[in-house]
């Protein structure tokens, strides 16, 4: 058996793993071809509409979270005994976050000028927030390495709303009703979330919040709710920017293609997610183990990433014409630029990981400020030139600076950003990974 099983105890991680990433693989193609009908339904127009009500939301998101979900991972690993206080306090300081993220969009309307459906469609879409307080459940459980708890809640919402979607488009629904479709997705899975946890644990700790343990969390946290702000600026201000400068037809055809590269972006995330406790515990062991395991997520990610995108790079136009239509045809070459960003995309990921993992969250915002005032710039300057593929070009330099050379900045982070280099040459990558003793 390779080294990287064998030797690093990572059996059991997988097995987690697994659970996650059958989940999301299940969540990739239902969402995928769902979304695939609902835009050959809507057509480039209104789906660039409802693209924009999403990105518009979500540049506000980082707010709903207030930072704390690898922190609640960290601290339920590392204090299993706090488990009522530690989700109790979490949950009650997201409620408190979504509300203070429904504030600010709507203060930000107040003087900015949209028709009704528009306010209506971000309404709704805002609402559904509030419902993700109950992610904690989901926490918890990747904390205790029993994700599949989990998941059997989150396939059941995806088969409900992804039915509700279809009868939409069956029924010929207004694009009103399709926001209210993204709000139910997260009111379902919070019913069910609730319901797992009592079933396998107990009630859920409602009445456990503790102000000093709140506190706690959120001197912690304070630095990955800015890093999570211009996260969320730099992943979506190019739709915002697209239809503020072009129209909301340019902003479909560019979602069209932004919903077939990100649509992978979950394995990344699934892996350094339940890696995430093994890292953690490699620390508190050895120094030499705890490198090993980064340096062998890094592998992972980076040539995972180079396996989606060479093949999607031939085959983008004929991807968009068979998934999409004729209607999409202009997605391919944005498709074609946007798949590379990948690479840097799983970087930043596992990157981040190891940031909390070594209490150096401030450099999360330090990098991602860096990267939305690079984005925003590079968006004002290749939007008019290029067009639709200028925001894809933009993206793929921001990527590449906040995942990849941005670890290079900093004293605390360039032996980390050597790890990162050392992920580019596939021949040691291999070796690394299936290295036998």
């Amino acid at each position: 058996m390779p080294n990287f099983f064998a030797r690093s105890g990572f059996r059991k991680y997988f097995a987690n793993t697994s659970w996650l990433l059958g989940e999301r693989i299940l969540r990739m193609v239902v969402s995928l071809f769902v979304g695939i009908y609902v835009a050959r339904y809507l057509g480039p127009e209104r789906f660039g509409l409802l693209s924009y009500t999403l990105s518009f939301v979500f540049l506000f998101s980082s707010l709903a979270s207030f930072g704390l979900d690898d922190i609640l991972v960290r601290e339920l690993v590392q204090n299993p005994e706090k488990r009522k206080d530690l989700l109790g306090s979490v949950f009650w300081l997201k409620v408190c976050g979504a509300l203070v993220m429904g504030t600010a969009i709507a203060l930000v309307l107040k003087y900015k000028v949209e028709d009704q459906q528009t306010y209506w469609m971000i309404a709704l879409i805002t609402f559904g927030f509030l419902f993700q307080a109950t992610n904690v459940v989901d926490f918890y459980f990747q904390s205790q390495v029993q994700s599949k708890f989990a998941v059997r809640a989150q396939v059941i919402q995806l088969i409900l709303t992804s039915l509700f979607k279809i009868y939409l488009v069956w029924a010929k629904a207004e694009l009103v009703w399709f926001a209210f479709a993204l709000m139910l997705d997260q009111a379902v899975v919070a019913v069910l979330f609730l319901l797992v946890y009592h079933w396998q644990i107990e009630w859920f700790p409602f009445f456990s919040f503790r102000w000093i343990q709140a506190k706690k969390l959120m001197r912690d946290a304070w630095p990955l709710i800015f890093a999570g702000m211009v996260v969320s600026v730099y992943m979506k201000i190019d739709q915002v920017m697209l239809k503020e400068m072009l129209d909301t037809k340019a902003v479909g055809l560019y979602a069209a293609a932004v919903k077939l590269c990100e649509a992978w972006y979950f394995v990344p995330g699934v892996v350094a997610a339940s890696l995430f406790p093994a890292i953690i515990e490699a620390r508190k062991k050895s120094e030499t183990l705890y490198n090993e395991r980064v340096q062998k997520l890094y592998d992972l990610m980076v040539w995972t990433s180079v396996a989606v995108a060479l093949p999607t790079t031939l085959l983008a136009d004929w991807v968009i014409l068979i998934l999409y239509g004729a209607n999409f045809q202009e997605a391919g070459d944005i498709l074609r630029i946007y798949i590379w960003a990948g690479v840097f995309v799983t970087l930043g990921i596992a990157s981040s990981k190891w940031l909390v993992a070594e209490n150096l969250q401030r450099y999360l915002f330090y990098r991602t400020a860096l990267g939305v005032l690079l984005n925003v710039g590079c968006n004002f300057w290749l939007i008019p030139i290029y067009g639709i593929k200028g925001a894809a070009f933009a993206t793929l330099v921001t990527q590449g600076t906040v995942g990849f050379v941005s670890l290079s900045f900093f004293i605390k982070t360039r032996h980390n950003f050597l790890l990162a280099v050392n992920s580019l040459s596939i021949f040691s990558a291999y070796k690394r990974t299936f290295q036998r003793k």
